[in-house]
């Protein structure tokens, strides 16, 4: 089983976090936190903000790692590094996603991708 190691950014703004809704794939239409897959030697920090800057063309600050997320999909397995980070600027430019949201982290009635859906209920407990 194919083993996909990735970075995702948990990122807030005034008592908000920020999701993305997918535009492509299996999970089309579900919310995610924005992120993407390691490239070469990477570190979590390097490759979180990589990719946003490829996603939404922003830079990020990265602050901590919130936690480590596993989930066996169909046809891989995946390990999510989750990173809490602040934007540096307001702009945000969608290229990989057909909306973004702000929310507080206690929102129900979100359609999550089901790793990103770990990756909430851990949020939660990071802030309380």
């Amino acid at each position: 089983m194919k083993i996909l190691k990735v970075v995702a950014a948990i990122i807030e703004r005034d008592g908000k976090i920020l999701i993305a809704r997918r535009n492509y794939g299996e999970f089309k239409g579900y919310f995610e936190f924005p992120g993407g897959k390691y490239e070469n030697d990477e570190s979590g920090p390097q490759a979180i903000k990589r990719e946003i800057r490829e996603e939404f063309d922003a830079l990020i600050e990265v602050k901590d790692l919130v936690c480590t997320v596993e989930h066996q999909y169909d046809s891989f397995y995946l390990v999510m590094d989750c990173f809490r980070c602040a934007l540096l600027e307001d702009k945000l430019i969608l290229h990989d996603h057909s909306e973004i949201r702000w929310i507080d982290a206690d929102e129900k009635d979100i359609k999550w991708c089901p790793a990103d859906q770990k990756v909430i209920e851990e949020y939660r407990k990071s802030i309380r």
